[in-house]
C-alpha cells in the first residue's frame, strides 16, 4: 500500500483542483448579492471529504473521464454546503459557526441563505449536465440519478426531517441508524457509488464499494457525535454540543462513549473488509480515506 506520505500529496492535488473548479461552477455574478453569498457558503472551506471519495473511487474504478470524475465531485460538494447553509438556520438547528466562520445566515440574512441554498442545489444538476457533449447522457443521467436519490426524501432531507422530529424523543440504536444512514450516510455513499460509475466495474465490485461507502458513512456520523461531545468549538469550527444541548438523541447518548468509539471501529473494519472484497488493485486511496475519517479530531 502507498505511504502516507504519498496519499497526503494526492490529496493535496486532488483539494486544489475541486477548489479550482467550484471557484469556475459557483458563479461570480448573480442578481442581488447572490454570488457573494453562495460562494462564501461552499468556497474555502471544509474537509472535503464528499469530494475526495468520488475521486478516490473513480480512480479505484478504473475512470478514463477525469472531467465526470471532477463534476460528480463538486455536484456533491454543492448539495452538502447547500444542505449546512438550510441545516444551520433558525427554523432547524439555529447554528451562527460554520467552519470557523459565521453561518451564511448570520453573515447575510435569512432570506438570502435560503436562496443562496436553493440555487446550489441546482447548480449541482447543472454542473453534472454540461451542455457540450463532454459527458455521455447515459452517464449524466446515472450521477444525476444517485444524487436525487441521496439528497431527497429517501436520504438526506428524508433524515433531517426525522431529526427535526426526534429532539427529545428516545430513539434507539436501530432508528439512530436509520436517521443517520439518510442525514449523513446517504450522501457519503453516493459520492463512492457516483465515482465508480465513471469507470467500470463488474457487478460484484460495485456492491463491494457501495457496502464500503455504507459503512464509511455511518461510521463519519459516529465519530463526528463522539467529536461534539469531547472536543471544543474551537478544534470543530462549529459550536461544539449542540446536540446535547439541543436534547437530540446521538450515538454517544444512545450508546456511550465507549461503546460509540467501539462502534467506529467496527464500521471503519467493514470499510475495510468491504474493500477487500471488491478485487480492485488500486483501492489505496479509499482505504486511507477511512482511516482518516476515524481518526480525525475535527
Amino acid at each position: 500500500m502507498r505511504r502516507d506520505h504519498d496519499f497526503d500529496v494526492w490529496m493535496s492535488r486532488q483539494l486544489a483542483s475541486v477548489e479550482a473548479a467550484l471557484g469556475r461552477w459557483v458563479p461570480e455574478e448573480a442578481p442581488a448579492g447572490l454570488s457573494e453569498a453562495m460562494r462564501y457558503g461552499v468556497l474555502d472551506g471544509g474537509k472535503r471529504l464528499r469530494p475526495l471519495l468520488v475521486l478516490a473511487a473513480a480512480e479505484a474504478a478504473g475512470a478514463r473521464d477525469s472531467d465526470a470524475a471532477m463534476r460528480a465531485a463538486c455536484a456533491v460538494e454543492l448539495i452538502h454546503a447547500y444542505s449546512l447553509i438550510h441545516d444551520d438556520m433558525p427554523c432547524m438547528d439555529n447554528d451562527v459557526l460554520r467552519r470557523g466562520k459565521p453561518t451564511v445566515h448570520v453573515k447575510f440574512g435569512e432570506a438570502l441563505a435560503m436562496l443562496a441554498g436553493d440555487a446550489m442545489q441546482a447548480l449541482a444538476f447543472e454542473v453534472l449536465t454540461p451542455t457540450d457533449g463532454s459527458i455521455e447522457p447515459a452517464l449524466q443521467a446515472r450521477l444525476v440519478a444517485l444524487l436525487a436519490r441521496a439528497a431527497g426524501q429517501h436520504g438526506m432531507a428524508g433524515g433531517q426531517a426525522i431529526d427535526l422530529a426526534s429532539v427529545g424523543q428516545p430513539l434507539d440504536e436501530s432508528a439512530l441508524a436509520d436517521m443517520h444512514r439518510r442525514k449523513t450516510g446517504a450522501l457519503l455513499q453516493a459520492s463512492v457509488v457516483m465515482g465508480a460509475a465513471c469507470g467500470r466495474l463488474d457487478a460484484a465490485a460495485a456492491r463491494a464499494l457501495a457496502d464500503y461507502g455504507a459503512a464509511i458513512g455511518l461510521a463519519f456520523q459516529v465519530v463526528d457525535d463522539i467529536l461534539d461531545a469531547t472536543q471544543g468549538s474551537d478544534t470543530l469550527g462549529k459550536t461544539a454540543g449542540k446536540d446535547a444541548g439541543n436534547n437530540k438523541p446521538t450515538y454517544v447518548t444512545v450508546l456511550g462513549l465507549a461503546a460509540a468509539r467501539e462502534h467506529a471501529r467496527a464500521l471503519h473494519a467493514r470499510a475495510q473488509q468491504a474493500l477487500a472484497r471488491s478485487g480492485l488493485t488500486d483501492a489505496a486511496w479509499l482505504s486511507l480515506l477511512a482511516d482518516r475519517v476515524v481518526e480525525r479530531d475535527s
